[in-house]
């Protein structure tokens, strides 16, 4: 008996708050709640009792998002408390962790319906207080749990928890890219971007939360001109700066995982078909070129070539990570590349951001008539994960 190829069936996010901004007032649950509310209603045919499990990705989980948020917002949503949930964690990779998991499920014939995606409010993510091994200990300070380490433990070499901008720095260092390279990438990410919604390409997939009605983030006037002005953000005298790297967002994505079959019943023109799916390690201070290798793998288990792929989704944690990227294989071309702007304007709230990538290849290879596309993100701590996404 063929196993059953998964599909991505519907798909909606929330637009992506700034940090502090219009979204920083709901909590995560909240969020999430609102996300599966809004993709459940987007499916009137759809009989809530009949999702097997509902799969999301978090990458914070210290604080409102704490305890299994996929079940804590399945229940905000008003799903039956029928419906299982699930939380998983691979950092940035975390949203395409959860697509990627629904879409086994189906293809095992495990499961037949599936929601899957992620959460992440960066604005709430709260400070933490390390337990004392004394009561009351003075020295005991509070850590952010906003991104990036923390309470690190010292058996780690030093160059491993270097803040993911040092990181970011050191690989455009070791491949010559400069700051002007840089800075044009980020101008291309707003640029592209900002039509992409004035084009009206997010209306279907993207809805408004609390009076915002597009991804914050998004900065249509940004300028090569005007990046040249900010500072470095890591190093005294480097490249990487605030302008060039990913924001910190707040923001939901869920989608519906199933298969043919039941997408037809459902009377859904799915996105796309989910292929196959890898996932890599590398050092962990290098994690900006692990998507190659992730990449590599996907290809060399589908028994494709990078010519064979007719758009790229990077998502885009520092426009050196995506430089990197293209600097170690050389193969991709520019012009498939993030074709409508990434995660530079669009935003990076890490536990949503991978699963945006995912749907966003699915939807602009549709826009297009179809082909293949891939979907990979470099992920702190050394892990590069793609997902090939097909439209007939």
């Amino acid at each position: 008996m063929a196993q059953p190829r998964p599909v991505i069936a519907a798909a909606r996010r929330t637009v992506f708050g700034k940090y502090r901004g219009g979204l920083s007032t709901i909590r995560p649950d909240d969020l999430l709640g609102l996300t599966l509310a809004e993709l459940r209603d987007s499916v009137p045919g759809l009989d809530p009792a009949r999702v097997d499990d509902i799969v999301m990705g978090d990458a914070n989980g210290a604080g409102e998002d704490n305890r299994n948020v996929a079940r804590m917002g399945a229940l905000l949503a008003g799903f039956p408390v029928s419906v299982p949930g699930v939380t998983v964690n691979r950092l940035c990779g975390s949203g395409a962790e959860a697509v990627i998991q629904a879409a086994r499920a189906v293809r095992a014939g495990d499961m037949d319906i599936v929601i899957a995606g992620g959460v992440e409010s960066m604005s709430r993510a709260p400070y933490v207080l390390p337990k004392s091994e004394k009561p009351l200990d003075p020295k005991v300070s509070l850590e952010q749990t906003t991104v990036g380490w923390r309470m690190i433990n010292p058996a780690f070499p030093s160059h491993w928890t270097d803040s993911l901008g040092e990181c970011a720095q050191r690989s455009a260092e070791e491949r010559g890219i400069g700051r002007t390279e840089q800075d044009e990438w980020a101008a291309r990410s707003h640029e592209r971007a900002a039509a992409a919604w004035d084009q009206g390409l997010h209306d279907d997939f993207a809805f408004s939360v609390a009076g915002v009605t597009r991804d914050e983030s998004i900065r249509p006037e940004t300028t090569v001109s005007r990046l040249a002005d900010l500072n470095p953000a890591f190093t005294i005298d480097g490249t990487v700066t605030a302008g060039n790297s990913s924001p910190i967002n707040d923001g939901a994505v869920a989608t519906l995982i199933t298969h043919q079959n039941i997408a037809r019943e459902l009377d859904l023109e799915p996105l796309a078909s989910i292929v196959a799916s890898t996932v890599v390690a590398v050092e962990p201070d290098e994690f900006a070129k692990a998507p190659v290798p992730a990449m590599h793998k996907l290809l060399s288990r589908t028994g494709l070539s990078f010519n064979d792929i007719d758009l790229f989704e990077i998502n885009e944690a520092f426009a050196a990570m995506v430089l990197t990227v293209m600097h170690d294989e050389q193969s991709i071309p520019v012009e498939k590349v993030n074709i409508h702007g990434g995660a530079i304007a669009i935003g990076h709230p890490v536990g949503a951001s991978a699963a945006r990538t995912v749907v966003d290849a699915a939807r602009h290879l549709k826009a297009r008539g179809g082909g293949k596309a891939i979907a990979a993100a470099c992920i702190g701590v050394g892990l590069g994960i793609a997902v090939l996404v097909e439209v007939p």
